[in-house]
């Protein structure tokens, strides 16, 4: 009679020698990929809170978060794959293209202009901002664009009703404003709580609030055709992770302000209210890119590139969100819609 008893220990011993191989091949899985974001603003940590969360690592992702302040040199560093994929608006996918890149933008968390019109204390309707000036950086700007969109808005005309000074950077406009020569100006969500020492002022519009927002691809997943052709997988985990940290952002505000308040050293609790509040009303559940969003900006690089035979298709490709959609992961994470 064969004795088995010396076998079960050697047994055991390949198993378990297989499982933490196993587990241990799992750890090394992890595919590498640098993510850059482009501000330290609420907006923005819609990158940050997959990675303070444990979103990334959670799809099988080791992930390099890199702060790029520039959407120019953020859009760079994406072509030359330096970045493999990154937050970059609309017009920054439109005016590479032009110019013969391959970005895409494969999903939006945000497909609106973020902006509050902040004005003096004293101005307490549309009305009293007739005959006065507010403050952008420069012509063209986003600034520029969102204080023209604010006060259509209410009902103004730029230009004829409330005139547009070109002022320069956040820290000229608040001085501007301190001192009365404008009357107020565009600023993203919360932001005017970081002005040291505060100033007096109210929001006389949130962009959040319109019926309807102006539609800007403004919080994307940008890389290029070629990447992503070759790394399908790896951006549907990163869109996963996003979706997840978009969640994560609409259902836990104590958790998301702790998170915002690591990235945004200056935050007070008045910023971290006030754009948490803003922004949680324009995150998208399903981040597909806005297409009527992307024709504007579009239509806008053609004018310095006429002969560009670029389309709105060429610059979406909403295929992966499409794909988790239709295969309930959406649904999974934020329940089914009733």
């Amino acid at each position: 009679m064969n004795d088995n008893r010396c076998t079960w220990p050697k047994v055991f011993g390949f198993v378990t020698a297989f499982l933490v191989a196993a587990c241990a091949a799992g750890v090394q899985a992890q595919d590498k990929i640098k993510i850059a974001y482009s501000s330290t603003d609420t907006l923005n940590q819609l990158w940050t809170i997959p990675k303070e969360a444990g979103f990334y690592k959670k799809n099988g992702l080791d992930v390099d978060l890199v702060y790029i302040g520039s959407t120019t040199v953020g859009i760079a560093a994406i072509v030359a794959q330096d970045i493999h994929i990154g937050n970059a608006a609309g017009s920054g996918v439109a005016n590479a293209n032009v110019r013969g890149a391959d970005t895409v933008s494969v999903g939006c968390l945000i497909n609106v202009l973020a902006y509050e019109l902040v004005v003096l204390d004293s101005i307490k309707s549309p009305e009293d901002l007739k005959g006065k000036s507010i403050g952008i950086s420069r012509f063209g700007s986003v600034s520029d664009v969102a204080a023209r969109e604010l006060l259509r808005g209410l009902g103004l005309r730029p230009m004829e009703d409330v005139k547009i000074l070109q002022v320069g950077g956040a820290s000229e406009r608040a001085a501007g404003f301190s001192r009365g020569v404008i009357a107020g100006f565009p600023s993203p969500p919360g932001n005017v709580h970081l002005i040291p020492g505060g100033l007096p002022h109210r929001v006389l519009a949130d962009m959040a609030d319109f019926k309807k927002p102006y539609p800007l691809p403004f919080i994307c997943a940008v890389t290029t055709k070629g990447y992503l052709a070759k790394n399908r997988s790896v951006i549907k985990r990163v869109m996963m992770s996003l979706i997840e940290g978009a969640h994560y952002f609409k259902t836990n505000k104590e958790g998301t302000q702790k998170i915002v308040a690591k990235y945004q050293r200056s935050a007070n609790q008045a910023y971290l209210d006030g754009s948490y509040d803003s922004t949680v009303k324009i995150l998208e559940r399903v981040p597909y890119t806005t297409r009527e969003g992307m024709k504007i900006q579009l239509d806008g690089a053609l004018k310095q590139a006429p002969e560009s035979k670029v389309t709105v298709d060429s610059l979406i490709d909403d295929s992966i969100v499409r794909e988790l959609e239709k295969e309930g992961f959406i649904d999974k994470v934020y329940g089914k819609k009733r």
